[in-house]
């Protein structure tokens, strides 16, 4: 373990406010359990992930049905594709109300929504939550989601960034406006707050125009955590910028060495604290009382996966509709061009199949969408689990993992059971919350307004 890597792991939960996890599958798990439209099916899982320490359990989201694939939505609703997707804030909240240390993540979108509302939303629940909340920034990714909001195309990707940095200026001068010692609540001389202190943002630029002030108080970590998981190209630099925990999805500790230091490097470049960017890969874990229950487990898991998960998850993470072509046909110049969902994706495709040109048949195998092959996957006992896990996080390839689940909310029932008293046990994980907020939690500074200004160590 190097002087940048942490004594201690991160572990958030990799939650979709769904009829299923992240792998369409869990579903149809014997195991799973119903009740994912109610407050008690998402309270239980944070009251077993704040048992086992978890510093935060963060939704993922998107703002449109997965339908892109034969420009038709039959298939993904008698699939159960992600059919079913509740506003992850409502969910967050219910979550909160059963949790007292719990960071709590969601996902919104700087390309439909506008920085206002979403400055003001976060801020309320960070402040009700007297300061837990992270925000998930995304670009959003097809032409699904640009026609629930009236568009009728998705913004290219570098456009998308674009705005999203401007975006995320706004958002964090809205932060800005309540500043330090701002609140005096003074019912005797009747004085609530220091005026001069309470500023207008006046924010005039090429996207946006937002005047102020914001009209909620700074919460008890100063603002919402930033979460963000640009891993390719452009988005790549975004996340060095903004992101205090960035997830990524990274193939093998090997690939997760290399990329890692290359991520710390860049953040340093924009001139700030690699130490304090947490960088989180998402794993699947099945754990067993033995190896070979835990294989057996795997197996049983992955012989539900359908054809059909892939091929939608695919065509709407990609923004292209896959059922345009054969297994073998390898995509032309001008399609692979076109593709502008998540290109880090198709960077992972080219690169795996050592083709410039894939087929829809190496798509499917070497993004692994829609199978447990999507993500690394830690199987066996406790012990199995924890080396492998304690393996990526001391030498240099993370600072934790996202975990997602293959049903629920068994997934972390057993982890929580099994494997955190084991990483406990090794000193990589902490046995007690080290504070009130996430950002305690995280490790993270207590931001004073205007810091996201200026490049600092």
């Amino acid at each position: 373990m190097d002087a940048m890597t942490p004594s201690q792991m991160t572990l958030v939960a990799f939650l979709q406010a769904q009829n299923c996890s992240n792998l369409v599958a869990s579903w149809r798990h014997p195991d799973t359990q119903p009740g994912y439209g109610t407050p008690a099916y998402y309270q239980h899982i944070a009251k077993t992930l704040e048992r086992g320490k978890f510093q935060m359990a963060f939704f993922d989201d998107r703002l449109a049905m997965p339908d892109r694939y034969g420009d038709d939505h039959v298939e993904t609703v008698e699939n159960g594709v992600r059919a079913v997707k509740l506003d992850p804030i409502s969910v967050l909240t219910a979550m909160g109300l059963a949790t007292e240390r719990l960071g709590l993540g969601a996902t919104y979108s700087t390309t439909y929504y506008e920085p206002f509302h979403v400055a003001r939303v976060f801020a309320t629940l960070d402040l009700l939550t007297q300061g837990r909340v992270a925000w998930n920034v995304v670009t959003s990714l097809n032409n699904s989601e640009a026609s629930n909001f009236g568009a009728q195309e998705h913004l290219a990707h570098d456009l998308r960034y674009e705005r999203a940095d401007e975006f995320l200026e706004v958002v964090q001068g809205h932060w800005d406006t309540w500043q330090e010692g701002a609140l005096i609540e003074d019912r005797a001389s009747g004085r609530f707050a220091d005026g001069s202190k309470v500023r207008r943002l006046d924010h005039e630029g090429k996207w946006f125009r937002s005047r102020g002030p914001f009209t909620v108080p700074r919460s008890a970590q100063g603002h919402p955590v930033l979460i963000q998981a640009g891993q390719s190209g452009r988005g790549s630099e975004f996340a060095a910028r903004w992101g205090e925990l960035v997830f990524v999805i990274y193939p093998n500790v090997q690939v997760a060495r290399k990329s890692y230091a290359e991520f710390k490097a860049k953040v340093e470049a924009h001139g700030r604290d690699p130490r304090k960017v947490k960088v989180a890969p998402a794993v699947y874990v099945v754990a067993g009382e033995s190896r070979a229950e835990a294989e057996d487990k795997k197996a049983a898991i992955d012989a539900l996966v359908k054809p059909v998960d892939g091929l939608a998850l695919l065509s709407e993470v990609l923004n292209f509709d896959f059922a345009t072509k054969k297994p073998d046909d390898p995509f032309t110049d001008e399609e692979l061009q076109s593709i502008s969902g998540l290109r880090a994706i198709l960077d992972r495709v080219v690169t795996q199949s050592g083709k410039a040109r894939p087929t829809l048949a190496d798509f499917l195998h070497h993004s692994g969408r829609g199978t447990t092959r999507e993500l690394m996957t830690f199987v066996g006992s406790k012990t199995d689990v924890a080396d492998q896990m304690e393996d990526w996080f001391k030498s240099g390839a993370c600072d934790g993992f996202v975990l997602a689940a293959t049903s629920m909310p068994g997934s972390y029932e057993e982890f929580v059971n099994l494997v955190v008293p084991e990483l406990q046990r090794r000193g990589v994980f902490h046995r007690d919350y080290e504070g009130a907020t996430l950002r305690d939690n995280l490790g993270l500074a207590r931001p004073n307004a205007g810091d996201w200004k200026h490049l600092y160590r």
